[in-house]
């Protein structure tokens, strides 16, 4: 399984999802710089790590968004090659398109780190097969705009299209409808506020991260 991590200047959760892609399947990612112009040819999933990109000096993942290499996720999500987005990388594709809404300052406008409830609402995604629907996982958040915003149309269409992967089970940080994770129409990118990646060992506290990226791990040798 050929994977790859993308680093922005301030992304500082990389090489957790690096540990944690290598742990699952089996073959340590290569990781590519913001500046670069390729990601690797036979790339099977694509990971945008947390962090603060850029600094979040303008809004948080609008600078990576136009990053050199973003041209080439874009262009392999179109492919049909998996993406997944966590904490910052969540908003790098929300700003770059790749998903609909925003990501804005928490309700309390503070940074929330914590273990949170999440409530698995779609299991038919290739993240997350492995997981029963409505069930409730327990994944770490670390975020100061985790607050998922879109209007009410595009909320309904998410909605309608199933396309809500997972939501807070209690209310945590202002995000409306409680929406913790989204993915495209193919649902082949996700992204979600909570760190799965950090949520892969008993050691950590918890395995129902690992969870997802085995789902990842089975539905692309099922392809293969």
């Amino acid at each position: 399984m050929n994977s790859a991590v993308i680093t922005f200047p301030g992304s500082n959760c990389d090489r957790d999802m690096m540990v944690a892609l290598e742990q699952v399947f089996g073959k340590a990612p290569a990781q590519v710089w913001h500046r670069d112009t390729a990601v690797p040819d036979n790339v099977d999933f694509i990971a945008l790590p947390g962090g603060f990109s850029y600094g979040d000096y303008l809004r948080s993942g609008a600078m990576a968004a136009n990053s050199p290499i973003m041209r080439e996720v874009k262009a392999a999500a179109e492919r049909g090659v998996p993406v997944l987005g966590v904490c910052n990388g969540f908003q790098v594709l929300a700003e770059a398109g790749l998903l609909p809404g925003a990501l804005m300052r928490n309700a309390g406008q503070r940074f929330v780190c914590r273990d949170v409830a999440l409530t698995v609402e779609n299991t038919q995604t290739l993240f997350t097969g492995h997981y029963d629907a409505g069930e409730t996982i327990t994944i770490p958040v670390a975020h100061h705009d985790g607050n998922y915003f879109a209007d009410d149309a595009t909320l309904d269409r998410i909605e309608g299209d199933g396309r809500v992967a997972f939501r807070y089970a209690h209310a945590t940080n202002g995000s409306r409808r409680d929406i913790a994770g989204i993915v495209n129409d193919g649902g082949t990118v996700l992204g979600m506020m909570p760190h799965p990646e950090r949520a892969i060992e008993a050691a950590h506290g918890g395995t129902d991260g690992r969870r997802l990226f085995a789902s990842v791990a089975e539905s692309l040798a099922a392809t293969a």
